[in-house]
């Protein structure tokens, strides 16, 4: 219900509300993950994960399904905020590479610049569809990598009914 409300908001609400009823979707909120940064245009977005004593595997060290579900609909979302509802914007697939053992508190950093997302926008619209990769690292405080996510991503253009 959250999720759906903040997607039908979208661009109708600041960045800073976005963040905070972001954060307290129940998936997040109860693993610890925070949306702790949300840029007014969408391009970037900085998340955080602060280990605890719910959110610590067997070994005592970042839960890994935690650290994939930090780097899980951020990029769909820039993306869907920055092509407009003229567009499909869909998560298609993952992959996720642990370097090393988070524990501490982890971050990722989301970054896509205006010309990628006009790049994105243009093979879709020249392709039909655009299904890519595109890479996130989560780091530690010492900005060391502790994993590699790819995220594999959808986007085309919506069909216009009335004209079919």
């Amino acid at each position: 219900m959250l999720a759906n409300t903040l997607r039908k908001l979208g661009s109708k609400i600041s960045t800073n509300i976005f963040r905070m009823i972001g954060n307290l979707y129940f998936p997040y909120f109860w693993s610890g993950i925070k949306a702790a940064r949300v840029t007014k245009d969408y391009t970037e977005i900085d998340v955080r994960l602060k280990l605890t004593w719910y959110n610590r595997n067997f070994v005592g060290t970042q839960f890994g399904g935690n650290l994939y579900s930090m780097t899980d609909p951020f990029y769909m979302i820039m993306l869907m905020q920055n092509l407009g509802r003229n567009y499909i914007v869909w998560d298609k697939g993952a992959k996720i590479d642990f370097k090393k053992p988070g524990t501490g508190t982890v971050f990722a950093y989301f970054k896509l610049s205006k010309i990628q997302i006009l790049e994105i926008k243009k093979t879709a619209d020249a392709q039909g569809k655009f299904i890519f990769d595109l890479p996130i690292d989560i780091v530690n405080e010492k900005n060391e990598v502790i994993a590699h996510v790819i995220k594999t991503l959808y986007v085309r253009k919506k069909v216009n009914k009335s004209m079919l």
